[in-house]
Parts: structure tokens; C-alpha cells; sequence
């Protein structure tokens, strides 16, 4: 018995869509560690940390289906992903330079996470379409 042979048109999507995969996970991780040590230690609006830390945690709950690769989770995370967006274009213009950065950061950690995730959706997005096309 002979197993199909992948084209390179189809490895390439394939690796495609697996490092947008990566970059969608690998950006939402690096925003929670990025939220939870700035609440936490690395400029908190108390001293010694305040309760904002678990803006991290609240981050946190869609990574178990991200990780399952949960086209759903994936979906809804995308329009979840913009409240920590609009924190950090607010916090980059309310908050001193030195943090300030920190706010630029979660922006472009946020921007990255959304790009990534609807172009790894946009082939099942397509798929979908066509099928119900017919």
C-alpha cells in the first residue's frame, strides 16, 4: 500500500500554517508573561504588585484551546485579544515614558497574536465557504 505523496504546494501551506500556528501561541504566552510581570514587579500601580495581575490570568483561558488547536477558541480569542489591545494603546499614552514602552510592547504583542491567528483561520474560513457554496 503507498501513502500519498505531499506536493510541495501542500507541504508549504502546510508549514505555513504551522509557523503561524507557533507565532499565534508563541505571541500569546510572551503576553501573559509580559502582563503578569508588569503588574506584578516590573512597574505595578502599587508598590509590591496590585490586583491587575490577573488581567494575566483572564488571558490565560484561551490558551488551553489554542493549544488544542480549538478553530472556535481561535475565533473569539482574535476579538478577546483586542480589550488587552486597547489597554495598551490607552496605558501607552497615560503612563510615563519608561513604562510607556511596556504598553507599546503589549500593542505589538496583541497586533501579532491577531495577524497570526486569522491567517492561520483564513484557510478553514475559506474551506468552509466553499462547501456551503455548494
Amino acid at each position: 500500500m503507498t501513502t500519498p505523496r505531499a506536493t510541495p504546494e501542500t507541504s508549504d501551506a502546510a508549514l505555513h500554517q504551522s509557523g503561524l500556528y507557533a507565532i499565534s501561541v508563541g505571541s500569546l504566552l510572551a503576553l501573559i508573561a509580559l502582563c503578569a510581570a508588569w503588574e506584578w514587579f516590573l512597574a505595578p500601580l502599587r508598590p509590591g504588585g496590585s490586583w491587575l495581575v490577573l488581567k494575566a490570568a483572564l488571558l490565560a483561558t484561551p490558551l488551553p484551546g489554542l493549544l488544542r488547536r480549538n478553530r472556535y477558541t481561535m475565533q473569539w480569542s482574535t476579538m478577546f485579544i483586542l480589550l488587552y489591545f486597547t489597554e495598551g494603546v490607552v496605558r501607552g499614552f497615560a503612563d510615563p515614558p519608561p513604562v510607556s514602552w511596556l504598553a507599546l510592547a503589549e500593542v505589538i504583542l496583541s497586533l501579532v497574536f491577531f495577524a497570526s491567528t486569522v491567517l492561520y483561520l483564513r484557510p478553514f474560513k475559506r474551506r468552509a465557504r466553499q462547501s456551503h457554496a455548494k
